[in-house]
């Protein structure tokens, strides 16, 4: 049985959580403060943490960082209140798997522990071959991807790496695992590391592992992913994140292909392949410093740009209808199709978020749809306020207007700075938090 740990001070909401997922076929074990939490994951197994923000005696955080330390590194979610999503938003950065806000809604809670169960690890390093793994939505009918899908088959027998350039969700790591799944790689592991949440401290274990006692909490020996993709691929998500030190050692190991664990003299020999995404022009990293040349010309053999969703065409309904029909079986529901009026919002709309926005709107929609026909009603209220034709009044809503003009004001500020959070939120006065958690509210 699928073991569960939920950490709340509320007894009474733990006491129904607890009830409500016990009958979903989950064992619960209820913790009421950030010690008691800490106690019960070093004395046994979890598949999944579900922690409040605030405790008596400290925050979810803090466990987060305890469980690392300890190297257990099952998902976990964040229960949070509104007035909190930036330290959620925050939370992510840091690892956790997603946060939802209080009151809890149970069906939405579901929704999101079958997501992260799944999921053995942040590094998510699966065994099986990637041929299994790929999804059939990614095979579009716009220009934008019958040139992309060429380069795919071009570049996937070759052992070259690769540069994946693309806007926040437009299904980069799918990229990623296509070129694996049609590589003489195939049938060994792919490794995918999202290098925006490896700490300088800690990225150096999770990428090459570490010797027992190479630091406080480093109990066991433990592999890091380029071992565990002997053989096959690994995905380097936002390159441009790692930290310099970290760089260092990236390079070092593409030229002299072998890992060093931390703490370990030893040098293991690695057979992988590298291949590293963006949603920055790494090259102009480069030249303000924060990016290696010598590693990006290592990396770069090969260019790939993805298409962002609104270039993709008829492709769209396409991924509407596939998350559609899988937001079904996930949810047990039985939505048949979209209205008119939905259809057509779907296609006028800028989807600043990509593909992994659209995935977010229909499978939210599917949650909340009482019937066979998703209407215009079941989108969010922000989306509907970008769109005036949907709103006629929108013109006396001062709320609304001042939403709609911040929202544009920061995407038309990242484009120009090719995403690059940093620069953004400086141009804009404000700090990278409180852009991520602007990015969060509006699905940027």
């Amino acid at each position: 049985m699928k073991r569960i740990l939920v950490t709340d001070d509320d007894v009474t909401f733990t006491l129904i959580l607890k009830k409500f997922l016990e009958r979903k076929g989950y064992a619960i074990q209820v913790a009421h403060s950030v010690q008691q939490a800490i106690d019960l994951a070093a004395k046994d197994q979890f598949l999944l943490y579900l922690f409040d923000y605030h405790l008596p005696d400290g925050n979810g955080l803090e466990i987060v960082s305890q469980l690392k330390q300890q190297g257990l590194e099952a998902p976990v979610i964040i229960m949070t209140s509104y007035n909190d999503v930036r330290l959620a938003v925050k939370a992510i950065k840091m690892g956790v798997f997603d946060y939802i806000t209080k009151p809890v809604n149970q069906e939405e809670l579901l929704m999101l522990i079958g997501e992260a169960l799944p999921t053995k690890s942040t590094l998510n390093t699966t065994e099986k071959p990637a041929t299994e793994t790929v999804p059939q939505l990614v095979h579009g009918k716009s220009e934008g991807w019958q040139k992309l899908y060429g380069e795919v088959k071009l570049i996937a027998p070759t052992e070259m790496s690769a540069i994946i350039i693309g806007e926040s969700g437009t299904g980069k790591e799918n990229i990623a695992r296509m070129i694996h799944a049609y590589s003489n790689r195939a049938s060994h592991p792919f490794a995918a590391i999202d290098c925006g949440t490896l700490s300088k401290d800690l990225a150096g274990s999770e990428l090459f592992g570490h010797i027992k006692g190479a630091f406080t909490g480093a109990l066991d020996n433990k592999k890091g992913s380029f071992e565990h993709a002997a053989g096959g691929t690994v995905f380097l998500d936002e390159i441009g994140n790692l930290p310099l030190e970290v760089q260092v050692k990236l390079l070092r190991v593409l030229q002299e292909r072998i890992v060093q664990p931390v703490g370990s003299n030893k040098a293991i020999p690695i057979d992988v392949r590298i291949i590293a995404a963006t949603n920055d022009e790494l090259w102009k990293s480069t030249q303000d410093g924060r990016f290696r040349e010598d590693l990006y010309h290592r990396l770069n053999e090969f260019t790939l740009r993805v298409p962002p969703l609104r270039e993709r065409g008829a492709d769209l309904l396409l991924f509407a209808k596939y998350f559609r029909e899988e937001a079904n079986q996930t949810l047990h529901r039985n939505v048949q199709r979209f209205t008119p009026e939905v259809i057509d919002f779907f296609e006028k709309y800028h989807w600043p978020g990509n593909i992994r926005e659209l995935k977010n709107i229909v499978k939210r929609m599917i949650l909340l749809c009482k019937g066979e026909e998703a209407g215009l009603e079941l989108l969010p209220t922000e989306m509907l306020l970008l769109n005036k034709d949907t709103v006629p009044n929108i013109s006396g809503d001062l709320k609304a207007f001042k939403e709609i003009s911040e929202k544009e004001m920061i995407m038309q500020v990242l484009k120009d700075f090719q995403y690059n959070k940093t620069k953004a939120a400086r141009k804009l006065n404000i700090d990278r938090s409180t852009l991520y958690a602007k990015m969060e509210k509006y699905g940027l």
